[in-house]
């Protein structure tokens, strides 16, 4: 069982564009109503896709770098990195059963 890891920008290089696995990186505010319905979605992704897939969570004010570079315009957002590479992304509150059906297929 896995969960969420939180990070900034100084680490993204290394727990994002470096991992050996798929990535989530799910961009939040906590300003942010959706946001907040999202945490628990988010959460339990992690514990059911742990052993595949890592997950961690960025706040979009503390860290403006990453949310430039990677044209973060609403939040919640989520981008799926594979490899350093950006595989999918979306924004917006979305349904577990959406957001499973974004992962799934670049999951083993």
């Amino acid at each position: 069982m896995s969960s969420v890891i939180t990070i900034s920008d100084p680490e993204f290089e290394t727990e994002v564009l470096q991992a050996t696995q798929p990535v989530l990186v799910y961009f939040w505010a906590s300003w942010c109503g959706p946001c907040r319905l999202m945490t628990s979605v988010v959460s339990t992704l992690a514990a059911s896709y742990g052993d595949r897939l890592k997950i961690v969570k960025m706040e979009v004010d503390p860290n403006p770098t990453a949310v430039a570079k990677y044209k973060v315009e609403g939040v919640p957002a989520f981008r799926l990195f594979k490899a350093g590479e950006v595989l999918e992304a979306a924004e917006g509150a979305i349904s577990k059963q959406k957001l499973e059906g974004f992962l799934s297929p670049h999951l083993a």
